[in-house]
């Protein structure tokens, strides 16, 4: 792989994000050589942008729009290779059922396998096993390699994996898998090089971003998570629902007569702090509209409010599953940038030992717990990219 890179590709229902590193090196950088994304595809205005070259409109076509964003990709990958090859791409894969836990390279049969995992996922599996088949077709010799979001989780014990559901759905692999995977597996190296033994305790991290989960972790190993059989479960998100009573979804197909994809668009698409507030599924913009009167106003307070309080509802029941807490951690878009969320949250906290420093936690400081605060409170930065160009390199040999 020396002379080569890896492209690690994340694919989303109207975007494929991409970042390229360098092969062959050990360690592996943490920043990559560069990255980029397609947005909007599908629509009617996809743009194209990468380190060092502003955003511009494409056009894609619209029967076949991922492989075009992918011709794309690799045209500009390849034109900025300048002759160097690609030695292997790795794929953030969202669900790997109850079969695929490691990096796994892909071949045809591995393929069909993940693709009777679509309805555990679908807002993210159909458009990774898309641009890996078009890649296997187009590219058969090029390795591909599987990094899983359920991965991390497969240290979970038994009791927190099996759903309340006769045995035999246990059997059939409906259980609890958890996600962000990927995201967790970065806080376990960076938390450790960064806080050494403190780390390894009884560690609570909230990866909050447009989807949202918690990790316990036990000597940086998942040992509990908020999300379970699919994304859909746990904490409130941007505009998925978390934890929900499965009659609320009953009366809905039965009382108001709601199909099973109404159903599916509701949950996924239409709820959360979007459905909520009627504003936004980006807390920084509900926040502005919190001083609004009427409806909207307090629309928005009770969106935030909402969100806040199922994290801490989880984080508390978190606490007693490890008997305690020694280290709370935020990453991902909004637990990284959104001081206010993490003001709010450590507010209601304060019963764990939790106090911030105001000024830590407005400058996104590593650590934004006051010295007096029984439990240190981090905030991480997520490297999801990294980690499986990490592990794709590692299996393919470097």
């Amino acid at each position: 792989m020396s002379d080569g890179v890896v492209v690690v590709l994340n694919c989303g229902s109207s975007s494929i994000k991409f970042a390229v590193f360098e092969a062959g090196v050990d360690p592996l950088p943490r920043k990559p050589l560069w990255n980029g994304k397609v947005q909007g595809i599908g629509g009617p205005t996809p743009d194209f942008g990468e380190t060092g070259v502003a955003p511009f409109a494409i056009t894609l076509d619209p029967q076949q729009p991922y492989r075009d964003a992918l011709a794309l990709i690799r045209e500009r990958i390849t034109t900025r290779l300048d002759g160097r090859r690609v030695a292997v791409v790795a794929h953030r894969v969202v669900h790997g059922g109850s079969k695929y836990f490691a990096p796994t390279r892909i071949d045809a049969g591995v393929l069909v396998d993940l693709m009777g995992y679509i309805p555990l996922a679908p807002l993210h599996q159909p458009f990774a096993l898309e641009a890996i088949e078009i890649l296997l077709r187009e590219f058969p010799d090029l390795p591909q390699v599987a990094c899983f979001d359920t991965g991390f989780h497969h240290t979970l014990p038994m009791v927190e994996q099996i759903l309340p559901l006769p045995w035999d759905a246990w059997q059939r692999g409906l259980r609890r898998y958890g996600f962000h995977g990927l995201s967790y597996a970065y806080m376990a190296t960076a938390l450790a090089e960064r806080h050494g033994d403190a780390a390894r305790g009884r560690t609570i991290v909230a990866h909050l971003g447009s989807g949202a989960s918690l990790c316990a972790m036990r000597n940086l190993e998942s040992v509990a998570t908020t999300m379970g059989f699919s994304a859909l479960d746990g904490l409130m998100m941007g505009t998925r629902t978390g934890a929900l009573d499965p009659g609320a979804v009953l009366y809905l197909m039965e009382i108001e007569k709601l199909s099973l994809a109404d159903v599916g668009k509701l949950l996924y698409h239409q709820s959360g702090l979007l459905g909520v507030s009627g504003v936004s599924s980006e807390p920084r913009v509900i926040v502005r509209h919190e001083a609004d009167d009427g409806e909207a106003g307090e629309r928005a307070r009770i969106a935030l409010a909402l969100y806040v309080r199922r994290i801490v509802r989880e984080i508390g029941a978190l606490a007693a599953v490890l008997g305690g807490l020694d280290m709370l951690v935020f990453t991902a878009g909004v637990g990284e940038h959104n001081a206010f969320v993490r003001e709010r949250v450590c507010r209601d906290l304060a019963f764990l030992g939790v106090a911030l420093d105001d000024a830590a936690n407005e400058a996104n400081a590593p650590v934004i717990s006051s010295p007096g605060s029984r439990v240190p409170v981090a905030v991480e930065p997520t490297n999801e990219e990294w980690i499986a160009a990490r592990d794709a390199q590692r299996l393919c040999g470097s």
